[in-house]
């Protein structure tokens, strides 16, 4: 079984566009954060472990298998299960993206729940399947941990009991939101930045 070079040329390109943009909004210090695409229902494009995503070029892109095992001689990013467990789960999504920025950091840090409630926003129509402000969006929070996959299993048990969603934060991290496309996913991301920040400026009112 082999992958089609010209989906992998395709989505490296992808991955690092988004990776050079994402940089440049300040959400992926360091090397820190991971970018993923679909190549096929068996293989996926992932960013290389401790690469800089502002700086990403196709050796930094790599190849895994949908149970995160190398197809190449690299290193995948140590979250990678993450990324192939919602492609396994979810065969319409073709991108997903992680980063550590700001927003989500602090406020996952000052919430005290496992979730985030997301009312009455315009810009919840942003996500895929949404035509109205007048809904919610849950967003999971989950403690972090170093044992990636004992936290997919977290993920699957929440998604299996309360809905897919369109993303989940892990505690003090990050998040991981996904979509059909990366301009999908990429809008995805870009909205739940801004409601994010909205959510903390409002918090620090009420603090007040």
């Amino acid at each position: 079984m082999s992958y089609n070079f010209n989906a992998l040329q395709r989505c490296s390109e992808e991955i690092i566009s988004v990776g050079r943009k994402l940089y440049q909004r300040g959400w992926t210090p360091a090397t820190s954060s991971n970018f993923s695409a679909r190549l096929d229902q068996h293989y996926c494009a992932v960013t290389v472990s401790g690469k800089d995503k502002g700086h990403l070029t196709l050796d930094g892109i790599m190849v895994v298998d949908m149970a995160g095992i190398p197809q190449e001689d690299k290193k995948p990013s140590a979250e990678t299960l993450l990324h192939t467990h919602l492609y396994a789960r979810d065969p319409a999504i073709g991108a997903v993206l992680h980063t550590h920025s700001p927003s989500a950091t602090v406020l996952s840090m000052q919430l005290a729940g496992d979730r985030l409630v997301l009312r009455d926003y315009e810009l919840l129509k942003a996500f895929a399947g949404i035509g109205t402000h007048e809904t919610e969006v849950v967003i999971p929070v989950f403690d972090n941990t170093q044992d990636i996959a004992e936290l997919a299993t977290r993920v699957e048990r929440w998604f299996a009991e309360h809905g897919q969603g369109v993303a989940y934060i892990i505690r003090g991290h990050g998040i991981y939101t996904w979509g059909k496309t990366m301009a999908e996913c990429d809008r995805h991301l870009e909205a739940l930045e801004f409601l994010l920040e909205c959510e903390l400026r409002r918090l620090a009112f009420t603090r007040h």
